[in-house]
């Protein structure tokens, strides 16, 4: 909100140009119609251009096509040079690591990663169960305990709600036992998926984790549960 009153009053102020620097672009995951809800970032854009900004740079959207949203000039600047760096650097003995994608959709950036090192590429598939991540934060209502089918007072019998769709197990494609794991992706928001990949690269045989991000949002309880995890994962 600061941004948008500094940015109005230059507007105002008939300032020539107005280049906002924003180094993470808030509601990046809400970029995309999702059942009922709405599409947040391209609130964001309006907004922001609305408020007079004539060119943004941010680094590393979520997802380029939020770039579209805005009117104005947008430079997505990337982290990876730098982590590639601290990578190369920081890291001993990465050329015995694997850059592991946390899902199918970071496999793109993983895939990067692993052609400029030159080094192997794993893909983690599967979801989490609900009580293993987004029950546990307290961000949604328990599901409501419904039986299989209820009459009505007119004596209607209701059609029987049918069950969630159960999600598959987490598993690894690719091979990382004896090897280091380095997870790549643009954000750490919450870190239950992280963890949970994390314990299974373990039990596939990886002695040492890294988990890079550009952006450490760590929301709810993150903090604490990166505290627990072992000295083997660590993140950057």
């Amino acid at each position: 909100m600061e941004l948008l009153i500094m940015a109005y009053c230059c507007k105002t102020s008939c300032a020539r140009k107005i280049v906002g620097v924003i180094p993470y672009l808030p509601y990046g995951k809400q970029s995309k119609m999702r059942k009922r809800g709405c599409i947040v970032s391209k609130l964001l854009a309006q907004m922001l251009c609305k408020a007079g900004l004539t060119h943004m740079i941010t680094m590393d959207l979520h997802q380029k096509e939020v770039q579209g949203f805005f009117d104005i000039p947008v430079d997505n600047l990337r982290a990876s040079p730098f982590l590639l760096q601290y990578i190369t650097e920081c890291i001993p003995d990465y050329r015995n690591a694997v850059i592991v994608a946390r899902n199918p959709s970071t496999a793109n950036k993983a895939t990067s990663y692993a052609e400029r090192l030159r080094l192997g590429i794993a893909v983690i598939h599967g979801e989490q169960k609900e009580s293993e991540s987004d029950m546990v934060d307290g961000r949604y209502s328990p599901p409501t305990v419904l039986s299989s089918s209820r009459t009505m007072d007119a004596g209607l019998d209701i059609m029987p709600v049918p069950a969630a769709k159960e999600k598959p197990p987490i598993y690894v494609v690719g091979d990382v036992g004896g090897r280091i794991a380095i997870m790549v992706d643009d954000m750490v928001d919450d870190v239950h998926s992280f963890v949970a990949a994390a314990e299974v690269l373990k039990e596939r045989g990886a002695y040492k984790i890294y988990v890079l991000a550009t952006h450490g949002l760590l929301s709810s309880d993150a903090p604490q549960l990166i505290r627990k995890t072992p000295p083997s994962t660590r993140w950057s």
